[in-house]
Order: C-alpha cells, then sequence, then structure tokens
C-alpha cells in the first residue's frame, strides 16, 4: 500500500477492495464523506477509448489518485478521474436550500476536488445544518 505522505489525496480505505464495488452508484450529492473506496477512470469508446465491452463505456479502478491520474493522462477516450465515496451520513437536499440530515450508508462517485474539506466529523452536519438555519 502507498503511504499517505505520497499521494496529495486520501488513499482508498481498503486497496484490496478496489474494483469490487459496483459500478452503478450514486453520483455526486451528501457535502460529507466517510471513506474513500477507489479512485475510478471512465473511458468510452465513443471519444477514442478502446472498445473492449461492445461500446459500452468500462472503467479502471485505483487505489490513488496519482494512479488514476495516470492513466486518465494515457488513455484515449478517458475521462478525468472520479473518486468513490462511502457516505454514512449526508445531507439531501430534496429542493434548493431545504436541507435533510440522513443517517444511511451511500455510495457515490465524486468531483475529486469535492475531497478538500469535506470528510465527515462528528460535528460537520450539525455545524452545516446550523450555518444554512433560517
Amino acid at each position: 500500500m502507498t503511504s499517505s505522505a505520497s499521494s496529495s489525496h486520501p488513499i482508498a480505505i481498503d486497496p484490496a477492495l478496489v474494483g469490487e464495488y459496483p459500478a452503478l452508484t450514486k453520483s455526486g450529492g451528501g457535502y460529507f464523506y466517510d471513506d474513500v473506496l477507489e479512485y475510478r477512470v471512465w473511458v468510452h469508446p465513443h471519444a477514442g477509448g478502446e472498445d473492449l465491452h461492445e461500446g459500452d463505456d468500462y472503467y479502471y479502478a485505483f487505489a490513488t489518485f496519482e494512479e488514476a491520474a495516470e492513466c486518465a493522462e494515457e488513455t484515449p477516450g478517458a475521462e478525468q478521474p472520479l473518486v468513490l465515496v462511502r457516505q454514512f451520513e449526508s445531507i439531501n437536499e430534496p429542493t434548493p436550500g431545504v436541507f435533510e440530515h440522513v443517517i444511511a450508508e451511500r455510495i457515490t462517485e465524486w468531483r475529486v476536488e469535492w475531497l478538500a474539506d469535506c470528510k465527515r466529523t462528528a460535528t460537520s452536519i450539525p455545524d452545516f445544518l446550523k450555518s444554512r438555519a433560517h
């Protein structure tokens, strides 16, 4: 396993499980994360990626952002890396400006930049909700 000192982003919580999570997950949302599960590089045959699955999109999974970024750089038809995160608690926004504290496990793909300052702590969600109370 790579040491966290050599990565600019959190490393997958269990590198042995990288590539074992469901391909279809939620996308975005929740505001905070509990665990980084893997980094994904989606490849699109219609955008020049190798056709490995009868024209369907596919992804490569990595334990570190750096490995994913290198793959994205070198692979035709690849997107920039996304991160798969697990949330044990999250924030739902059913309508703009209306926030709900949700306590349920959720796995979702995020943009990597959303990881910055979004690791959930015991007070993250209560503080968020209090700061947006009218």
